[in-house]
């Protein structure tokens, strides 16, 4: 990232997504927040240059907002903390499936992109993709998004990785609204993704949990081993 660009953040009025805003601010980036949220968000120096609201299952109306940017951070979710927790379906369209029209909508420009400078997509996945939340709805659709992106970034041929880099960010708990009690501060945890990111780490872990940093590696090296089959498969055939 020696080069300042344009970035959009996802749940950009969340605990992590104000840091992160703040952080690339006072870098010199130009910010692009993304919120669901009806408030009237002011815009300052340590805000997003520009607001941009949306809604779960409306995100093809953004195409022409994702066009003008260069690093695209999928941070937007929920955590259903209702007893029943049930609530399966929002969980599983907010947390995944958004994300995943994001992507594929991004994806569609970076490959049209003439530049020669491959545009970014971070995907805020959390450690709940394999490690219990006590908290199923949150869980599956943590799984569910964290496999998708795997596939989605092992399976770019040569030219598409050219065109585009996919990291996926893997995060422990970290205070905000909805952990209150969580062990790191959402500032810590941007640091840590923007240092890592500069790095050039396509998998990027922010945990107190050594497991973490065993389990995660193992799987990405199982799905690029398995993406690598379907490959070879593919062309054989």
């Amino acid at each position: 990232m020696s080069e300042l660009k344009t970035i959009g953040i996802t749940g950009a009025s969340g605990a992590l997504g104000v840091e992160l805003t703040k952080l690339f601010r006072k870098k010199g980036y130009k910010v692009i927040g993304f919120t669901h949220s009806k408030n009237n968000h002011e815009i300052n120096n340590d805000s997003p240059n520009e607001w941009i609201k949306w809604q779960c299952g409306k995100e093809f109306l953004l195409k022409e907002h994702l066009k003008k940017i260069d690093i695209l951070i999928l941070n937007h979710g929920i955590y259903d903390k209702s007893k029943e927790n049930s609530n399966y379906e929002s969980s599983i369209e907010i947390n995944a499936l958004s994300k995943l029209k994001f992507l594929n909508l991004f994806e569609e420009i970076a490959f049209r992109n003439n530049s020669p400078i491959a545009k970014e997509v971070w995907i805020n996945t959390s450690e709940a993709e394999i490690l219990p939340a006590l908290n199923p709805s949150y869980e599956i659709s943590k799984s569910l998004i964290g496999q998708l992106v795997s596939f989605k970034k092992n399976l770019l041929d040569n030219h598409e990785k050219k065109k585009l880099k996919i990291k996926k960010i893997i995060l422990g708990p970290f205070k905000s609204e909805l952990n209150p009690i969580g062990i790191m501060s959402a500032e810590f945890v941007s640091n840590n993704i923007y240092n890592f990111a500069n790095l050039n780490i396509s998998l990027i872990i922010v945990s107190p949990n050594p497991l973490s940093y065993i389990l995660f590696p193992i799987k990405e090296i199982y799905f690029f081993l398995y993406c690598k089959f379907l490959k070879l498969s593919k062309i054989n055939n």
